[in-house]
């Protein structure tokens, strides 16, 4: 095994990066047991919580590019688990929405999700886990208003 030196060991960005990649591939894993993808349960979530909604809002709240979202939409709808149809008041836009099927989807990705999140942070007690989370949504919401 290689040794990592101490200097960059000792670099909070170092840490969180070779974590993000650890993190990605887990997650990916996960949802591939589950025949899904990332994108599909950001959309679906999404979708979960603040209903129906355009592309272009579901490109915004989950970060993806429109052609990402195209296509990720396109796979949840072919198996049935979003409906989209044109918006009636501007028919250049789609309406997307959940299905009970995708609701179905979305409960088994969460269960998977967590089997990862229980994976990524196996050695750390659940008061930590909670420290953890708050400290990295806080650098999120900083370095997303700068």
């Amino acid at each position: 095994m290689e040794e990592t030196p101490a200097r960059l060991a000792a670099k909070p960005s170092w840490l969180l990066t070779q974590l993000a990649v650890h993190a990605h591939r887990l997650a990916s894993d996960g949802f591939g047991e589950v025949g899904a993808r990332g994108y599909h349960y950001r959309i679906l979530a999404a979708l979960d919580e603040f209903g129906v909604a355009s592309q272009a809002e579901l490109g915004r709240r989950c970060s993806m590019d429109r052609s990402d979202v195209v296509a990720a939409i396109n796979e949840l709808a072919e198996r049935g688990f979003v409906e989209r149809t044109p918006d009636p008041d501007d028919r250049r836009r789609n309406i997307v929405t959940l299905t009970t099927a995708g609701d179905r989807q979305l409960h088994r990705m969460d269960r998977a999700l967590d089997k990862v999140q229980d994976d990524l942070l196996g050695p750390l007690p659940a008061e930590d886990r909670q420290t953890l989370t708050r400290l990295l949504a806080q650098l999120l919401t900083y370095h997303r208003r700068a």
